[in-house]
């Protein structure tokens, strides 16, 4: 859920709260009851919509992380994996050289 679905939700039962009081054909406790029954009902549908959005993030947020860490891995094994490369060519050409100047 996104926090414009929510807020959508929440002024929408605001909205029809509104709307519910203009043409109520009940008397005023019996409006006023039932406005705070549909408030609770707003309340706890939207605190259910945030729980659900916290644990997506939370569980998204996981696997990014988990994503990020398995290629910084993979990205540290090449680089490695490439300096052991240079280090051999490296040592190759010293080692031919030491045997040119000692030819020479």
């Amino acid at each position: 859920m996104t926090k414009n679905t929510i807020l959508g939700m929440l002024i929408g039962g605001l909205v029809g709260a509104a709307t519910m009081l203009l043409f109520a054909p009940y008397s005023g406790e019996k409006t006023r009851d039932l406005i705070q029954r549909k408030s609770i009902k707003v309340r706890d549908r939207t605190n259910e919509l945030i729980h659900d959005a916290v644990a997506q993030a939370r569980s998204e947020s996981h696997e990014i992380a988990e994503t990020v860490r398995d290629k910084a891995g993979k990205l540290k094994q090449h680089g490695q994996d490439m300096l052991v490369g240079k280090l051999e060519r490296a040592s190759s050409a010293l080692d031919t050289g030491i045997a040119a100047v000692k030819e020479a």
